[in-house]
């Protein structure tokens, strides 16, 4: 079994890496602190390929497999601080540009993939509700159906780039009865009757990447701008959740191999004792510890991808890649504060970013007890 990547691969991971360090990485001390989001880095990023990484090029994309999107956004977390960017550009591509893509009728096509892909529209998937999280299809959004087309009702929260968002994706229930398949999918521009959205709420973690609230009265919906089939918002909520378990968290294993760079440059050049503090058991160790969980991560990462890739069953992989970059990244920004000592906690040194931005990672996009849960069905230990 090969493990190593194609030279086009490699090529590509390392632009990425540059273009990351040498955009996005500007200023990214400055933009963290003031919770800034950067319109401008957002489009570099567009203009770089990003949204529309897995997009045929038939569609304006780059056409790239599931495993080819995971080492660009491996790169950006290698090269940048700023995972909230990053976070953002994620969520855009995996949870909104690829719903429309895989189930857009060719007139949604048309009509949206262009300026999502070019950066005219930055989109946001809203099917949180504050008592619909782990259990979603509890959600309490109705789409009423009228002539020619939905009229919605309902409240959505912790939508990531709805302040910033043109366009959204919305879950509603089309039928209250059928649970799972009572759910279906719309699209709405951010001018529509009857949308609201909230005002960006601060957070200490992913700090650049805004969310709030979206409040749907009477907001009409054209069945044109239906996603998918009535009742198939649940398999394309499901399926977009796939493809952002698997990508989205390969930034944090580049975050990681940044970060154990870092420290193990720190530990060589770092003298107490008249030693180099490397040569402590106690902190190589760590550093070993690091190297193991970098490692694991990525194998398990890489793996998942190929699954999907070669059109196998990867929905275990993925959850289990989800649950280890998750923890990994927590315990590795633990370590590295912990070999840099007083120092770490300085924002200039970026060393404890790592830590803030990975503590919500066993939280979304699907929480790590629900990715036990998934794995459980799998495993025959649960019904489906």
């Amino acid at each position: 079994m090969n493990f190593e990547l194609s030279d086009s691969q490699q090529q590509f991971f390392d632009l990425t890496v540059k273009f990351s360090r040498e955009v996005l990485e500007k200023n990214a001390t400055k933009r963290i602190s003031t919770h800034e989001f950067d319109r401008n880095l957002w489009q570099k990023a567009v203009d770089f390929g990003i949204a529309g990484l897995p997009v045929p090029e038939s569609l304006g994309g780059m056409g790239l497999s599931a495993l080819d999107c995971m080492l660009a956004i491996e790169a950006l977390g290698k090269g940048t601080n700023d995972l909230g960017l990053v976070f953002s550009l994620s969520a855009h591509v995996f949870a909104s540009v690829v719903p429309i893509w895989r189930f857009g009728s060719k007139e949604i096509h048309q009509k949206y993939l262009e300026p999502l892909i070019n950066g005219q529209y930055i989109a946001a998937n809203a099917v949180t509700e504050p008592n619909a999280g782990s259990d979603i299809y509890n959600m309490k959004t109705t789409a009423e159906e009228v002539d020619n087309g939905y009229i919605l009702h309902g409240q959505k929260c912790f939508v990531t780039n709805a302040p910033i968002a043109d366009l959204f994706i919305v879950y509603a229930k089309t039928d209250t009865n059928l649970g799972f398949f009572g759910v279906s999918a719309f699209i709405i521009h951010k001018n529509a009757a009857g949308l609201t959205i909230g005002n960006n709420r601060v957070k200490d973690s992913l700090c650049t990447s805004t969310w709030s609230e979206v409040y749907l009265d009477k907001v009409f919906v054209s069945e044109k701008d239906r996603l998918g089939q009535v009742g198939a918002g649940g398999a394309i909520f499901h399926d977009s959740m796939v493809w952002e378990k698997g990508c989205l968290f390969a930034a944090y294993v580049g975050a990681m191999e940044r970060v154990y760079e870092q420290c193990l440059e720190h530990v060589k050049q770092r003298i107490q004792f008249a030693s180099p503090i490397g040569e402590y058991q106690s902190v190589s160790n760590r550093i070993i510890d690091m190297k193991l969980r970098l490692e694991s991560a990525r194998l398990m990462l890489y793996r998942s991808g190929w699954l999907y890739d070669q059109g196998q069953d990867s929905e275990s992989e993925i959850a289990l890649s989800k649950i280890m970059i998750s923890e990994a990244a927590i315990q590795t920004g633990l370590d590295a504060i912990q070999i840099f000592g007083a120092s770490a906690i300085e924002n200039e040194m970026g060393v404890s970013r790592l830590l803030l931005d990975a503590i919500p990672s066993p939280i979304f996009s699907g929480s790590n007890d629900i990715q036990r849960e998934i794995i459980s069905r799998k495993l025959g230990l649960r019904k489906a």
